[in-house]
């Protein structure tokens, strides 16, 4: 009998660990009904908290120990480790699927080396505490120091690269193309401005149109919320954008249902900017309207709050999206509420944007907000993302992100590293191509869906 009893103690025990395992591992699978949670939510975003914080901008931090499977490990037992990718093999364009220009990737040009630019850039970001000291007392500060120490839980393919290096932007164009990905949004401030821990990048423009030329692929602008941003000077930087670099054949152009052919601008942190400012901007009436001009265009505004649809709606924008890959961050990023947001932009003839994402982790930039980590379970997550914004029957579909290191939303080619103090994470038990070929995979459907329900739609 003791031993019948032992023996069902150790059964029990193990079902209770495998329960605890399963649940932990898709803890980070955060359902659609889920909280925006404390201490972090939307206290994070400008101008909802009191001190104000670049969401994706203006953070940094030593490497901590990460969450459930995505665990960083300090390892001070083992060598500097770090594995090698294969040599890709060159591809094969002519046997990939057509290239889908209503699937956009939101992309990055502000990484710097000492090779191409005198010092690193971005990799090394500063930490921000975070805005509660007792909170703030519990986390590392200080710089990260590349190349092997970088602001990122992944590690890139390429390495701690230079978004200078024309060979890292070939690779990229070359790596969007062979995930069928059609058009790249290029995060954008205007000349001789930067973020806060990056430096003037307008000078790259000709050069990714150029590569993305000899891809096929389309650039649009995300304009970023540069120091003081109001109708006045985003008049002069649309002019400026339509000036130089709109003859360009890479430059992109929507063609509306009304047959127009105009460019597109995504606005990042559109809500900062009071309605009374966009309406003399957007609106044919507008002091500094673009409207019915040659600066006119398709402007999308980011939509956080469920609030933002009808100041969005009031300030004169053609359409709205979403960004953040993180599910339940925010009413815009919560997969639960697109459809209720493509019947509202349908009512009034916007454009509706999902973004996208293959997850999210930002624990070793902001080591105090791990309640916001997106686990990606192999591919599972930006799957069931990308299930969720075709079934909304979207206008287009945007990717958060092509290469947006710092939050771990990137698709491109990641690799196995290992130092003396930090495991990267990595796509195994996958290659490093993982997320793109996901990403031409789903892509190929969205095309063939849009078609379907576009068709529809038209019939009516």
């Amino acid at each position: 009998m003791a031993k019948f009893r032992r023996r069902t103690c150790i059964i029990l025990s193990l079902f209770i660990l495998f329960i605890f395992s399963v649940m932990m591992g898709l803890k980070m699978l955060r359902p659609n009904t889920a909280g925006f949670g404390a201490p972090f939510g939307l206290d994070l975003l400008p101008e909802l908290h009191q001190r104000t914080i670049h969401s994706r901008k203006s953070f940094d931090y030593q490497k901590i120990n990460r969450i459930n499977d995505e665990v960083n490990t300090k390892n001070s037992k083992n060598a500097e480790t770090t594995v090698k990718p294969s040599k890709a093999s060159e591809l094969n364009l002519d046997e990939l699927p057509p290239l889908n220009y209503y699937l956009h990737a939101f992309y990055y040009s502000w990484y710097g080396n000492p090779q191409f630019d005198g010092k690193y850039i971005h990799w090394n970001h500063p930490i921000l505490e975070h805005w509660d000291p007792r909170i703030a007392k519990n986390y590392p500060q200080g710089r990260h120091s590349p190349p092997d120490d970088i602001g990122s839980s992944f590690y890139p393919e390429l390495g701690s690269y230079s978004s200078r290096d024309p060979s890292v932007i070939e690779t990229h164009m070359r790596q969007m193309r062979s995930a069928s990905i059609g058009v790249l949004a290029l995060s954008w401030y205007p000349p001789d401005t930067n973020d806060a821990n990056g430096q003037p990048a307008d000078d790259l423009v000709p050069t990714i149109l150029d590569k993305a030329q000899k891809y096929n692929l389309k650039v649009t602008f995300h304009i970023e919320p540069y120091n003081n941003r109001d109708d006045q000077n985003m008049y002069k930087n649309v002019k400026y954008i339509i000036d130089k670099y709109g003859n360009h054949s890479a430059f992109y152009r929507y063609k509306t249902e009304a047959g127009n052919t105009l460019p597109m601008f995504y606005i990042y942190d559109s809500y900062i900017t009071k309605p009374e400012k966009w309406i003399n901007l957007l609106t044919p009436s507008g002091a500094h309207s673009v409207r019915n001009s040659p600066y006119d265009g398709l402007f999308i505004a980011l939509l956080v709050e469920e609030k933002h649809k009808y100041d969005i709606l009031r300030s004169g924008f053609d359409g709205i999206y979403t960004y953040f890959a993180t599910n339940g961050f925010t009413y815009g990023s919560s997969h639960q509420n697109w459809p209720k947001l493509k019947v509202f932009c349908d009512r009034y003839n916007l454009m509706f944007i999902p973004s996208v994402g293959p997850g999210y982790i930002d624990t070793s930039i902001r080591p105090w907000n791990t309640q916001n980590t997106r686990n990606r379970i192999n591919g599972k997550y930006y799957e069931v993302s990308m299930t969720a914004a075709i079934q909304a029957q979207p206008s287009l579909i945007s990717i958060t992100s092509f290469n947006e290191w710092h939050e771990g939303t990137q698709i491109e080619k990641a690799v196995p590293k290992r130092t003396s103090n930090t495991v990267y994470l990595d796509y195994r038990p996958h290659k490093p191509g993982l997320y793109l070929e996901l990403t031409r995979k789903w892509s190929e459907r969205y095309s063939k869906e849009r078609t379907t329900y576009t068709k529809m739609f038209n019939a009516y």
